[in-house]
C-alpha cells in the first residue's frame, strides 16, 4: 500500500497488504466519551476570553497551541500546549499539537471563539479529510493506536464549551493577529494573566501541596542516596516520580545541586554525588494536570544538621527572605521586596568583612540574580508583560509570585574567606498577594534552620 503524504510513518514500518487494509477497515465498535464530561477550567475560560476580546475589538485573533518538537529522528519531546492557549481554552493535553484557538470578530465589540482541532480519525471508512481512514493505526504521530484517542469535534465541544472545527478549515480564514508572532497580542495575553482568578489560585495551591509531598519524598530517600556517584540524579528521579504521579510532571527542570554545584543558578545536570558534609539545594515544582506549577527551593544539610558556617550563611538568606516577604502588599512596587532582601544581604556581607559598604550593587557578585518572579501557568509567568505592568509596576491582590533570595559563594572566589567558599543557599517560597499583605502558600515546608533539622530528623525515621 503506498504511503499517504498525510501519514507520519517510519522508515522501518511494515508494509500493509490489501488484505490487512480491508480487515482494519471494519469491525470496530462505535464509542463515545461519557456524557457530561467537562474540562476543569470550562467554567472560568469564557470570562478570560471576554477580557481578551475587549482588548482587540473587531480583530481576528489566533492563539496556537504550538507544534511538536523533534527530540531525535522520529521521536518527539513530550508536548505541552502554550500557556496562553491553555488559559483561554482549558485544553492542556499532549494531543494538542497544531491546534489553534481563533477569536472570530462577532459584531464590533465581541468575538466568537472557535477551536480548530485535529479530530479523531475515522476507523477505516475512508471518509475522513484526505481519505485518512487508515491513519488511526498507521500514523505514528497522531494515530489513535500509536498515541491514544482524541475527541471528535462534538466531543471536543462538550469538553470545552467552544465551537470546534476541523483543523484543515483554518487555512481558509483571512489573516489575523497571531500570538506566536504578534508582539502586542503576546504582551496583552501575559498582562491579562498577572492577576489570578480564584480557580487559578486553587490550582497553584494544589501544585504547592504536591511539591511539598515531593520534598518529603526526597528527605526520606536521602539515606540511600548519600555516597552514590550520581546522588543528585537520584534526588531528581525521586521528585520526578511524585510530579508524574500527582500531575503532568515537573513545571521546569529540577535543580538538585549539592556542594559547590549550588553556586550554579540553574544546575540541571544533576550528575554529582551527595556528600554528608555538604548542603543540597533543591529547586523543584510539580505541575498540575491543568498546567499550573509551584516553584519552591529548600537548602538542606545532607547530614541532617547545619555546620556553624552553613547555618551562618543560611540565616542571612532567611533574614533576607523575611524582609522581602514583609514588603509584599498591594500597592508596593514589584521590585520593593527584592530591594528589601538585598539590603539585608549587603549589610550581612559588610558584617562578615566581605564588603566595605552596603551601598551600591557589589553584593550582586554573591547574589547574582533577582529575588523573585510571577508564578502560574509558567514558572516565570507573564514574561511578555511590559515592564510598566510588571517589573516596574505595583503589586495587586490576586497576584502569585516567588520570593527567593540566595547567596552563591563560588568555590574559586578569592574575595571570600576559605570557609565560605563553595556554599550556595537559596530559600524560595510561593506567595499570594492578599488585601493586606501576602499569604505564604508553601508554609508547610519548614524554613528556619532548627525547623529544617527537626523536619529532616522526623522524616528520616519514617
Amino acid at each position: 500500500m503506498p504511503t499517504s503524504p498525510r501519514l507520519n510513518t517510519g522508515s522501518h514500518d511494515l508494509p500493509v497488504s490489501p488484505e490487512l487494509a480491508a480487515s482494519m477497515s471494519s469491525g470496530w465498535e462505535a464509542t463515545r466519551l461519557p456524557g457530561g464530561v467537562r474540562l476543569p477550567a470550562r467554567a472560568v475560560t469564557p470570562a478570560r476570553r471576554s477580557r481578551l476580546s475587549a482588548c482587540f475589538p473587531g480583530e481576528r485573533l489566533l492563539v496556537p497551541a504550538g507544534e511538536s518538537t523533534v527530540r531525535s529522528n522520529d521521536c518527539d519531546h513530550r508536548f505541552r500546549p502554550h500557556s496562553a492557549y491553555a488559559w483561554l481554552s482549558g485544553l492542556t493535553g499532549e494531543d494538542q499539537p497544531g491546534h489553534v484557538l481563533v477569536m472570530e470578530p462577532s459584531g464590533s465589540h465581541s468575538h466568537e471563539a472557535v477551536l480548530y482541532l485535529r479530530p479523531r480519525s475515522p476507523r477505516g471508512d475512508g471518509n475522513g479529510r484526505g481519505g485518512d481512514g487508515d491513519s488511526f493505526y498507521r500514523d505514528r504521530r497522531h494515530g489513535e493506536f500509536w498515541v491514544g484517542r482524541r475527541p471528535d469535534l462534538a466531543e471536543a465541544e462538550q469538553l470545552t464549551g467552544i465551537r470546534c472545527a476541523h483543523l484543515d478549515d483554518l487555512a481558509r480564514l483571512p489573516p489575523g493577529r497571531n500570538a506566536a508572532t504578534d508582539t502586542e497580542l503576546a504582551t496583552v495575553l501575559s498582562e491579562l494573566r498577572l492577576v489570578k482568578d480564584a480557580w487559578e489560585v486553587e490550582q497553584v495551591q494544589l501544585a504547592v501541596d504536591h511539591t511539598t509531598a515531593g520534598f518529603e519524598d526526597v528527605v526520606r530517600a536521602l539515606p540511600r542516596t548519600l555516597g552514590h556517584p550520581r546522588g543528585e540524579r537520584w534526588i531528581e528521579g525521586v521528585f520526578g516520580l511524585r510530579a508524574r504521579l500527582e500531575g503532568n510532571g515537573t513545571g521546569y527542570e529540577t535543580i538538585a545541586a549539592s556542594g559547590a554545584h549550588a553556586c550554579v543558578l540553574h544546575w540541571t545536570r544533576n550528575d554529582g554525588p551527595l556528600d554528608p558534609s555538604e548542603l543540597l539545594l533543591l529547586d523543584a515544582g510539580v505541575e498540575t494536570d491543568t498546567l499550573y506549577t509551584a516553584d519552591i527551593t529548600r537548602t538542606l544539610p545532607l547530614s541532617g544538621r547545619f555546620s556553624p558556617v552553613q547555618r551562618q550563611v543560611y540565616e542571612l538568606v532567611l533574614a533576607a527572605q523575611e524582609a522581602g516577604i514583609a514588603a509584599l502588599k498591594p500597592g508596593a512596587g514589584f521590585r520593593d521586596f527584592h530591594r528589601a532582601g538585598m539590603r539585608v544581604i549587603a549589610e550581612g556581607l559588610v558584617d562578615w568583612g566581605v564588603l566595605r559598604s552596603a551601598d551600591g550593587d557589589l553584593h550582586r557578585r554573591y547574589t547574582l540574580c533577582s529575588s523573585g518572579h510571577m508564578l502560574g501557568l509558567d514558572v516565570h509567568d507573564c514574561a511578555k508583560a511590559r515592564a510598566s505592568a510588571y517589573l516596574d509596576g505595583v503589586l495587586e491582590e490576586g497576584q502569585v509570585l516567588t520570593v527567593e533570595p540566595g547567596l552563591y559563594l563560588q568555590p574559586d572566589d578569592e574575595t571570600l574567606p576559605t570557609e565560605l567558599r563553595g556554599i550556595g543557599v537559596r530559600i524560595e517560597d510561593d506567595l499570594l498577594i492578599t488585601a493586606d499583605g501576602a499569604q505564604l502558600m508553601s508554609g508547610a515546608l519548614p524554613r528556619t534552620p532548627d525547623a529544617v533539622e527537626e523536619w529532616m530528623g522526623a522524616l528520616a525515621g519514617d
